[in-house]
């Protein structure tokens, strides 16, 4: 496990506040900023995206875990920015991170232990795997301090009906695990004391799988969002003739 020493954007020095792991297969980031309900700084940002980035260059794992320390899982990010180009770069900053986490080539699985507003239960949805509490409150509750939460509504109508998605941005009032299965923005709802091992049984599930295939499973996966049944449909004979020839060459 290795800490990160770096300065966030309003010039405090922060020592450990994201966890970085590698065990085998696994990249884990664990938040560890429960005093402040593991509200993610700009710095610990940066520590995450040079992590991803690696692996876009250098690819050693197959599975991104993100979970957290204390009672909560996040509760929200920092807005240090205060004049018009730090707030932009602010904003570029928190998108790029959960766009690399949504399209980079490993599997996410994100352990939501406990609470998860704004920015925290937007980093679930985009994971692959969201596993949340049966105890946790989930939220939305930017319009509730006068911002609309463009960041989220950029992609949560992907993961939800309509009519049910936007009332939970417009009102910002919280709702439950239960209600966010329903509507299909997280993956399972868990006991507490069962949430840890269910991930840990989804992460070897997943590691069980041929990591080539596993990969363009999830790359054809989110492609496929982006075009029609023509365009898809023609993809789909590349994407078999290569994956066909590959899974030949591997039995001979």
């Amino acid at each position: 496990m290795s800490d990160s020493r770096f300065t966030s954007p309003s010039g405090n020095a922060a020592v450990g506040l994201v966890e970085i792991q590698r065990t085998g297969e696994v990249l884990s980031f664990t938040l560890n900023n429960p005093e402040r309900g593991n509200e993610v700084t700009g710095a610990m940002l940066d520590t995450m995206l040079a992590e991803l980035h690696a692996e876009a260059t250098q690819p050693r794992a197959r599975v991104l875990r993100i979970r957290a320390r204390g009672r909560v899982f996040c509760t929200g990010r920092e807005r240090a920015a205060r004049d018009a180009g730090s707030v932009r770069m602010e904003a570029a900053r928190i998108i790029e991170f959960k766009r690399i986490v949504r399209t980079c080539p490993l599997i996410s699985v994100a352990e939501v232990q406990g609470d998860a507003f704004g920015f925290g239960m937007g980093l679930a949805i985009v994971c692959d795997f969201p596993l949340v509490s049966e105890n946790a409150s989930l939220c939305f509750p930017e319009m509730r301090h006068g911002l609309a939460p463009a960041a989220i509504m950029a992609y949560l109508g992907e993961y939800a009906l309509p009519r049910f998605a936007f009332p939970l941005v417009l009102f910002g009032e919280p709702f439950t695990p239960q209600r966010a299965l329903e509507m299909g923005l997280i993956s399972n709802v868990c006991a507490a004391e069962t949430l840890a091992g269910e991930a840990d049984a989804l992460v070897a599930r997943i590691l069980q799988l041929d990591p080539v295939a596993a990969r363009r499973c999830k790359e054809f996966f989110l492609n496929a969002q982006n075009h029609n049944f023509a365009q898809n449909s023609q993809l789909a004979v590349e994407a078999l003739t290569q994956g066909t020839l590959d899974m030949l060459a591997r039995k001979k």
